[in-house]
C-alpha cells in the first residue's frame, strides 16, 4: 500500500497534543467548534477529571451524565481518534470498505470513538470504548459499516467496544444527574465559599435530618432551613442537590427530582461528608 500523505489539519492536531493524555490533561480529538453537528453541541466541566468535555449532540451529553455519576468509571475520555490513521485505512481495505473521507477534498478523515472510558469494578482496571448512536441509525448501511472499522480497529487492541443507543440511557437518570451536576463543588456558591467546613457539615446534617422521613416538598423543607438559618434565600436547595451529586444523601435515581415533592431518601452516608474537603 502506498504511503498516504497526512493533511496539514491532522498533523497540526496531533502536534497539539490532541487524543493524547488522561484525566485532566486529556484533549479530545474533536472539539464543540470543528464540527457542525445535528443534535445541541454542548461543554461540561467534569468532575472526575475536572476538565472541560466535549460533545457533539444530546445523546453524548446524557451519556456523560451516566459515566460522570457512575463509581466504577474512573476517566472519561470523549472523542477519542482512532490512531494511527492508516491503521483505520488498512482494515478499511480489508474489509472492503469505503473509508469515510472529508466530503470537499476526498482526504481520509481520523474517525473517533465517542467515549473510552477508564473503568474499576473492583477486579482490576480496563478499558472500554462506547459509540453513542440513536437507534434508527442502525438501520442505515453505511453507518454500520463504519461501525464495522471501529470495532475490528478496538478488537485489535484488545479493547472491548460496543454501541450505546437511546434505549440504553435513562432520560430521568440522566436529567436528574443534569439538575445536581453543577453543585458537586459547593465552593462555587457565594454563601459557602468562605464558610468554614465544620459549619457546612453542621448545616448538611440538619437539612438531611429535615428531609429524612417527611412527606413534605424539598422546596418547603429548603425554604424553611434557609428562614431558620438566616441564609440567602435558596441556600438550602444549593446544599441538598450538593448532597445529592457527593452521594453523601442517597435517593432513587430513577425517579424525577422534584423540588414541589418530597423526596424519599434511601440513606445518608455520614462517613463521606466526614471525608469531603471544602477547600
Amino acid at each position: 500500500m502506498a504511503k498516504r500523505k497526512r493533511t496539514s489539519k491532522v498533523d497540526k492536531w496531533i502536534k497539539e497534543g490532541r487524543g493524547t493524555g488522561s484525566g485532566a490533561d486529556y484533549q479530545p480529538w474533536l472539539k464543540v467548534q470543528d464540527v457542525s453537528s445535528l443534535g445541541r453541541s454542548t461543554r461540561l466541566k467534569g468532575t472526575k477529571a475536572g476538565r472541560q468535555h466535549e460533545f457533539l449532540s444530546d445523546l453524548e451529553r446524557n451519556y456523560f451524565y451516566l459515566t460522570e455519576f457512575s463509581d466504577v468509571v474512573l476517566d472519561i475520555r470523549e472523542q477519542f481518534p482512532l490512531l494511527p490513521q492508516e491503521e483505520t485505512i488498512v482494515i478499511a481495505e480489508a474489509l472492503g470498505i469505503k473509508h469515510p473521507a472529508d466530503p470537499k477534498t476526498g482526504d481520509p478523515i481520523v474517525m473517533t470513538t465517542d467515549f473510552l472510558l477508564t473503568v474499576d469494578k473492583g477486579e482490576g482496571v480496563f478499558e472500554v470504548a462506547h459509540t453513542i448512536k440513536m437507534k434508527d441509525k442502525l438501520l442505515e448501511e453505511r453507518v454500520l459499516e463504519k461501525f464495522e472499522i471501529e470495532r475490528e480497529y478496538w478488537e485489535r487492541k484488545g479493547i472491548s467496544w460496543g454501541i450505546v443507543t437511546e434505549e440504553e440511557i435513562d432520560k430521568i437518570v440522566a436529567r436528574n444527574i443534569s439538575y445536581i451536576h453543577d453543585y458537586f463543588d459547593i465552593r462555587g456558591y457565594d454563601v459557602y465559599r468562605e464558610m468554614a467546613n465544620q459549619h457546612i457539615e453542621d448545616l448538611s446534617m440538619s437539612l438531611m435530618n429535615r428531609l429524612l422521613n417527611s412527606s413534605r416538598s424539598i422546596r418547603e423543607i429548603t425554604s424553611e432551613f434557609d428562614a431558620d438559618t438566616h441564609l440567602p434565600f435558596g441556600s438550602g436547595v444549593t446544599l441538598f442537590y450538593h448532597l445529592l451529586a457527593k452521594k453523601i444523601m442517597v435517593t432513587d435515581m430513577y425517579k424525577a427530582i422534584d423540588l414541589e415533592q418530597s423526596i424519599d431518601i434511601k440513606y445518608i452516608d455520614e462517613s463521606k461528608l466526614e471525608k469531603v474537603k471544602y477547600g
